[in-house]
Formats: C-alpha cells, structure tokens, sequence
C-alpha cells in the first residue's frame, strides 16, 4: 500500500464558490483560455477550472458567495465597472479578463485597507504559513501601506485612551480561540455556520466599523452560545481569527495524512494535518463523500484520547478478577491467554469459548476475530456489538429486500421531498448528516418524525411542513401499521410499483392484512397516544411526497419488535415506490463508525462474512479450503447467550476486542455474574474500562491513529483508514489477534491489512472487487463492488430486488411485556449526545466533558411536579432489574409519562435499570422501554456504591519490576 501523504502545495484547492449542479454547459474565456463549465457557475469558479486563481476573502467553495471583500473584481468585455468574480455567473460566449492595471490598483488598494486594520505579528502568529491575507497580501503585491496608525480594532488604547471597540481574545471554547483584532468581517465563519451546519450561531453585529463578529447575545462567548463546536467556522476563517488551540501550541503542520473518522456511522473522512508523528489538527476532508467538507466536534477535535495519560500501552495479567494487574510482556500474556482458553476447551468442550468483536474496530480487524472463533477455537461462537444495536436492521432488510444494509448514499438526502425520522436524533447521533439532512428541511422538504422526544429537526430554521408524532416508546409497529393502513384504504399506493418490484398476491394479502379495523388511526390512537389526525397526516404526506426517504436508528431496533418494525418501514416504502431511486430509500443510521462492516466481515454466529449462514455447504466449503481447516455448521451463541451459558458454567472463556460490555450491554447486574464466572476473559482496548474489572488478560489495542484499514458506514461506503503514528503498544490490533491465534496453534502469516482485505475480497461476492490499490485510487467505494459494480454502488435495487421481488410483511403490534404500572408508572428510554461517543471511552477522555459532564435524567414538568423534584436535584431511577442514580434534567422535550436518558457515563451506568427483554427474531436489547418509578434520593444507590469499590480494587496494578 502506498504512503498517502500530500505535500503542503496541494493540501486543498479551494474554488473560490460551490459547484452549480445545472446541466446545461456554458462556454466563455478566462485570460485568453476557453472553459465549459455548467449554467450558474460563478466567472471566479470558471477562472479556477481553467487553472487561473483569482484573489479572494470572503470567498470559499463551502459557502454561497457573498461578495463583500471586493478583492476578486474582474473586467467582462461588454460589461461596465468591475464586478466582483464571486457573484457574477458565467454567460455564452463571455470574455473575461482577470488581471488588468486597474483590477491591479484596485486590489492593491483593498488590501492596504484591511491591512491598516490589523495586526503585524505574521512571524508570531499561529496562522502564518496558512494564512488567507498573508497570502492575498503576497497575490496583488502589496508592499507599502500609505495609511498612518489610527483608531482600528487592534490595540487596547488608542492616544491614552481606551478603545470601546477592542475586545479580548475567547478562550471560552477548549478547542480553539476566538481572536477579534484579526477579524476581517468577512463573515466567512458566520455564513459557514448558517449554511455548512445550520446552527445560526453566530452573527455580524454592529453596522460600518463597528461591525463585529458574535456568537450569541452581547453576554454570551462561544461556549455558552449555541456554538456547537462542529468547527465549520474555523475551517473557513482565513485568517488567525478563529484558530485551533492545538495549532497555537504545536505549530504549523508539514504534512497531511487522510484517514477516516473513528466515531460514528457517519464514515467523515479527515485530512490528519501532523508534524512528525503528532497530531497538529484534523480537517474534515473535501473530498469526503459521506462528509463533504464537515465535521462535527466529536471528528474535529475529540482525538486526544488517543495520547490520554490513563491508557495502557503495556500487557497485563492476573489469576484472578480481585487481584492487582501485573504488568508482563506480550509474549507472557499470550501465552497466558493461550493457555487457558486451551485448557477451559479441553476441560468443557470446543464450544465453551468465544470471541466478541466491536464496531470501533476496522473491517479487516473484525474479520480475523471471527476468523479467531471459526478456525483456530473451532466453533461458531462469535458476536459483535451490533447485537445490541443493529441487529434487526440486518434480519428486516435482508427478509424483505434481500440484503442486510441501507439502500441509498447520503449524497441521496438532497433530492429527497420528504423525510420520515424514526426513533434517530440525526443532529445528536450523526450529526454531519443532520447538518446535510437540516440543510434539505430549509430549501422546502417537509420532514416526519416519530419519537417519543421533541428533536431539534423540529425547530429547523425555515421548516416548511413539520409532523410530530410524540409516541409512547414501544408503539413503533403499531404506528407505522396505522400509517400504511391509511395509504391503502385511501388508495394512496403506487400499484404500478407494486406490481412490476413485489410479489402481487403476497400485497393483496397484506393489504387485508391492513384494513383490518384494528390497525386504523382511531385504534392505534389508544396505544401510542398519537391523535388519529395525525397519523393520517402523516401517512398522506409521507405517500403523496413525491421523493420521500426513511431514515432510522436505534429508536427503531432496540425493541421486543425491533425486527418487526424494519420490516413495517420496508412496507411502507415499498407501497409508495419510495426505493430505487435518489431522494428515497430505507436508511439505517448505523451508531458507531464501523457497525455495517463489523456485520458484513461474518461477526455474527450464524452467519460468514457477506451474510451467508454457516449451514450453506457451497460457503462453508470455501472457507475451509481458503482456511486450510475443517468448520463447523453450527450456529455459535449470541452475546446474551454466551453470559445466560457463563452464569450455567457452561461457558468458560471470552476474548472482548474492543467492547465494553459491562456498560454497553442490558441488565448490568446479569452481565457482572456472567463476567465473574468465566475462567478467562481477555480484554483488548486502550484503557481499562468497566469489563476489564472482571479481566484476567488485558491487551492494549491500537487506536485509528495507528493503524492501516477500512470501516464503512451506514451507506455501505467502505473507507481507509491510515496510520498516522507508530502504534505506541507497540502493535496494530490485527497484529495482536494474529499473535493471540499463533499462540494457540494456528500458522497465520498476515504482513499488512491490504492481504487480509485481499482474503476478503476472494472469498466474499459483495466485496469481491474491493482492494487497498482501488480505495487509494477512487477515495472510496459502496459495496457491492465486483464485476457487474467495479466501481461500487451508491443506490441499491434500481431495477430490481436484490432478493428478486420486494416481500410484503405481516406487521402485527404485539405490546411489550415491559409495561408501566402503580410500582413503575414511567417509561425509560435511553439515547445519545452530540459531544459524547457510546459509553464514553473515548470521548470521557477529551474536553467534550465541558458540554457533557453527567448522565441526566429528562423528565418533564408535570411528572416532576408530582414527585417533588426540581431541576438539579439527586435522584432515583428504579426498575424491576435495579435501580442507580442520577441528577434531573426538567424538560418538555419529553411527554408526560416519558424520562430519557443517555448512558455515557459509568458512574451512573443506565443500563443497571434495563431489562433482558429483547427482540424476537435477534436478541437485540429492548433499551427502549424500560418501567420505572422517579424519586428523590440523598446519594448513590447500594449498586453504585459496590461499583466504585470493585472498580478501585479491580484497577490496582503493581508497581514493574526492577
């Protein structure tokens, strides 16, 4: 694989003003050069095709022009003055020239102006060498500046006295400083906020000279404001006004790397800007597809955890889970991890031990995991976080179109009419494809939302039509069913769809299905507490839209019918034709950075890398002849089943890559007696987290900063991921599986992750075209990519089901055996924030802990009231599995009868609360409705108190030795 390193020079090409998506192609000449380029193409845009830079400021391709600086004025033959290059669009056959003596005296003029109004410390400023004005500076040859000193925006005092328009640098934000004497006002960074993000944070205020960049009102600075730190406007600052904190200490980077995100399902591709080996800034890259330029404050600055002083960089052993760590070599904790997973198979049977994998960690890492279970420990127990979060997303799909992954690109948002939100906080949990997705609503979609919580899409600037359906958690199925009840009784189905993409009798079935009085608005209203009118609504706007999408998260999958409500959004798009073609599709949005690939490498125990089950002899053959060992058929244990079997002494050994199961996973008090009666647990990860406190291995993992690889996101779009740094454990975590499989006999002889890719690509038909050549060359590609797809593919089911014909889906509501009563009255559910990732790991470690320091409790004013509970106040959650802790949040956000919750943060551990109800079909956790009762409390429950105990004794580690 070749070194992807860009040189300074071509770190960016900025063209001046976005792209015009127009069709109709426009020919004119630029200084003598002859360029087409489409109808609404800007001259300055059509000067930068033809290869010629025109001087620019307020300009930058992320935002509309804007034309305010005046330094990118140009002369058009036939044309009077000089108009500015930046709004003017091209015409047929114009003439353009872009440098003449009076273009020259009046730039030169410009910048003397904005000169005269700024700093001279360039050889102290954290912004030289990568500074916009240096550089215009430089462009229109600006030497002298003719103007005396005066009154400006720079110094303190002018003439011995105070100068009211001088402001202090803003430190406020962890990430980066706001300097107002450098503002140019070129309202870059306010436009950037309005446009890229759709936040409004910022704005101009004052008029003339007094005009000045404000975030917020005058008693706000950026942290307090609504500044969500997503760093669009840094990105487009051109000067040292808005600079990041690490550019100020570090310097200026010498060379970029790009890489892929390690957050969410999001996939944003970074330019990681470095001096040596440390990491000075990472830019969301331009030519990212899934991000196109943006980023959210988790990508953008929340990387430090990487180098955090709390992780372990050396291996670790103990005999038992209450001993102190001792610190060994690898090739000590190997073999100690070796031996034992060997002597609990030959005590207790080859099925005795297992391997769980996660979504953080890449493609080609989580193959060999489960290639770990399959080949070397000889059976089929394997299992990977998506159990607990996506699992049903892959059952629903795969049953009822054929294949186990999203149907459209995110690009697809943009031609969308319409958008159906479901049980997802796109602004919260994926926020670049929130911005994307809230940039949509402004230009006229309308969108839908069902979700028990008051989402901010709701209050998007410039909404045209808005629905909200405030369902009861659990409902999901029987609203969904109410809405295509109401699409077929009033004969708002496309039958022509219908009739040449789906099975037409098995839709006549369903549609009786349907009609039957038990699924109308009217019934459905009694359980989910959606007024009847709006669910009819709903559904005509959903089926009359004329491109409308369907976007979901785990609102949807983390129920008893999390399966059953996949599928009733598949119904729903295939009775309107909402599939197939752009603006619409079904569109899973995967939580964690790699949660659709950790799927497709065969993690799951039933089935091998491209969702083929293990009893397919065709498959199990092949592996066996790649793998040069026999395989079992049968299906392995799922996550719950592996502790249900730890608790029964069943199963003995655990290998845990990068998953923190006692926190991430239900009913933590089942998984903390499961983790305590195995005989072996191996954690992999960068710090001891809450499972390692039942560990008897722990081997230091590798972060995406030190590593080679892919992850692909929730719109199957498979990334690289680069190594910027040297593993500073020493090893990549690839290296470490193979290490651990060679210490238990088995040959691998990997080099590099390109081969272990190679070996997936051969044996695994969606991917069968995928390489690390062809990813350097093309950036990215959507699986399938074989022969019929070299390229990959953005949209699925085009022409046709993967599975042949679209499969109707019986969607009958059956209620949750989780219900609220006198003892639990409430309904629990849980969910994310924007600055904090899962269960924090990572991002507990960061500064984001200036947003988000505590778990909180949201529970609305009424059932606050009730109970005597004021905002801030202490109190306790109790469900009929435990009960912890927390502070409350009072909020209308939520409804009545309704608290939510995230569960980032361990010493509040949300999931000691949940229940073991799951979905049907997959095991999935019912996170999502959990029955409990609110109180006022003086301190930390019984649990939380054992807790911090064990943790404290679990994570002594004994001094190395001499």
């Amino acid at each position: 694989m070749k070194d992807f390193v860009i040189p300074p020079a071509d770190w960016t090409r900025d063209m001046g003003t976005p792209a015009s998506r127009s069709d109709i192609a426009v020919t004119l000449t630029v200084d003598g050069i002859g360029v087409t380029v489409p109808a609404g193409t800007s001259v300055m845009r059509a000067a930068a095709e033809a290869g010629i830079t025109v001087p620019k400021l307020c300009a930058t391709d992320s935002v509309t022009a804007f034309g305010s600086c005046r330094l990118c004025v140009v002369a058009i033959e036939g044309m009077r003055g000089t108009p500015a290059s930046c709004t003017t669009t091209v015409a047929e056959g114009m003439v353009v020239h872009t440098q003449t003596d009076e273009i020259a005296r009046i730039r030169k003029g410009v910048m003397e102006l904005y000169i005269s109004d700024h700093p001279l410390d360039c050889l102290t400023c954290a912004a030289n060498g990568d500074c916009e004005l240096q550089d215009m500076a430089g462009a229109v040859g600006l030497r002298d500046v003719r103007f005396e000193p005066g009154e400006n925006h720079v110094y303190a005092r002018q003439n011995g006295a105070p100068n009211p328009e001088w402001r202090p640098k803003d430190h406020s934000n962890p990430y980066f400083t706001f300097d107002p004497s450098k503002c140019i006002v070129c309202s870059r960074c306010v436009r950037a906020c309005d446009e890229v993000q759709g936040t409004f944070a910022l704005t101009i205020e004052g008029r003339g000279f007094d005009s000045r960049v404000s975030a917020g009102m005058a008693s706000d600075d950026f942290l307090t404001s609504d500044c969500v730190s997503c760093g669009a406007c840094v990105q487009a600052c051109p000067t040292a006004t808005l600079q990041e904190n690490t550019q100020i200490a570090i310097g200026t980077p010498e060379r970029i790397v790009k890489t892929t995100c390690a957050y969410c399902g999001v996939g944003c591709s970074f330019d990681a800007h470095m001096r040596g080996e440390t990491v000075v800034k990472m830019v969301p890259s331009k030519e990212g597809k899934a991000n196109r330029g943006h980023s959210c404050v988790k990508g953008r600055f929340a990387w430090g955890y990487a180098t955090h002083a709390e992780r372990i960089l050396h291996p670790m052993i103990r005999e038992d889970y209450r001993d102190p760590w001792r610190v060994v070599s690898w090739d000590e904790a190997l073999g100690f991890a070796a031996g034992r997973l060997k002597l609990a198979q030959e005590q207790h049977g080859r099925e005795s031990v297992g391997v769980i994998t996660s979504s953080r960690c890449t493609n080609e890492e989580t193959y060999l995991v489960q290639k770990l279970a399959r080949a070397v420990m000889g059976n089929n127990n394997t299992d990977t976080c998506a159990r607990v979060c996506h699992s049903p997303t892959g059952y629903g799909l795969k049953t009822t179109f054929g294949t186990s992954a999203g149907t459209h690109d995110f690009d697809s948002v943009e031609d969308t009419d319409l958008a159906l939100i479901i049980g997802a906080n796109p602004t919260e949990g994926h926020p670049v494809f929130g911005s994307r997705l809230r940039k949509r609503l402004r230009q006229g979609a309308g969108v839908i939302v069902l979700d028990p919580r008051h989402i901010d899409l709701l209050d998007s600037v410039h909404r045209n039509d808005a629905w909200h359906l405030p369902l009861l958690p659990g409902t999901n199925v029987a609203v969904l069913t109410a809405m295509a009840h109401v699409i077929v009784a009033e004969g708002l189905q496309d039958d022509e769809f219908i009739r040449t993409r789906c099975d037409w009798d098995e839709y006549l079935a369903y549609r009786e299905f349907l009609l039957d009085p038990r699924h109308s608005p009217d019934e459905v209203a009694r359980a989910s507490n959606v007024p009847a009118d709006l669910i009819r609504q709903a559904a005509r706007a959903y089926a009359k839209a004329p491109r409308a999408s369907i976007y979901y998260g785990l609102g949807v999958t983390e129920h008893s019918q999390g399966s059953t409500t996949v599928m009733a959004i598949a119904n729903l798009a295939m009775l309107t034709g909402n599939i197939g073609k752009p603006g619409t599709g079904v569109n899973p949005l995967r939580g964690q950075n790699n949660v659709q690939g950790s799927c497709d490498m065969g993690s799951f125990p039933h089935e091998y890398p491209g969702y083929r089950h293990v009893t397919d002899t065709e498959t199990r053959e092949l592996y066996e002849r790649v793998w040069g060992v026999p395989l079992s058929d049968e299906p392995g244990l799922r996550i719950p089943n592996m502790f249900d079997a730890a608790t029964e002494g069943t199963f003995r050994g655990l290998y845990c890559q990068g998953e923190d199961v006692l926190q991430s996973d239900p009913d933590t008090t089942h998984v903390k007696r499961a983790l305590a009666s195995l005989d072996i647990l191996i954690v992999h990860d960068l710090f001891l987290n809450e499972t390692s406190n039942y560990a008897h291995v722990f081997l230091p993992g590798s972060s995406f900063l030190e590593k080679d690889g892919t992850f692909t996101n929730a719109e199957r779009r498979i990334n690289m991921v680069r190594k910027t740094m040297t593993p500073l454990n020493g090893y990549a975590d690839w290296e470490i599986t193979q290490m651990l499989a060679n210490a238990m006999g088995a040959a691998w002889d990997y080099t590099h992750p390109s081969q272990i890719m190679d070996e997936i690509a051969l044996t695994t038909p969606s991917f069968a075209g995928v390489s690390f050549d062809l990813l350097d060359r093309e950036g990215s590609v959507q699986w399938p990519c074989n022969d019929k797809a070299p390229l990959g593919t953005p949209v699925m089911h085009i022409d046709g089901f993967v599975r042949g014909r679209g499969k109707f889906i019986h969607t009958e509501y059956v209620a949750t055996e989780e219900r609220s009563g006198p003892r639990f009255p409430l309904l629990l559910t849980t969910g994310r924030t924007l600055t904090q990732y899962n269960v924090g790991a990572q991002t507990r470690r960061t500064d984001n802990l200036v947003w988000h320091a505590e778990d909180r409790l949201e529970i609305h004013p009424s059932d606050a009231e009730n109970r005597g509970i004021r905002d801030g106040d202490v109190v306790r959650v109790a469900s009929r599995a435990g009960d912890t802790t927390l502070r409350a949040l009072v909020t209308d956000r939520v409804a009545p009868g309704v608290v939510y919750t995230t569960f980032h943060h361990p010493n509040t551990q949300a999931n000691v609360v949940t229940t073991d109800n799951s979905d049907w079909a997959t095991n999935c956790p019912e996170f999502k409705v959990t029955a409990v009762q609110v109180s006022p409390s003086n301190g930390p429950s019984e649990w939380q108190e054992e807790y911090r105990a064990h943790a404290e004794l679990a994570r002594r580690i004994l001094p190395a030795a001499e």
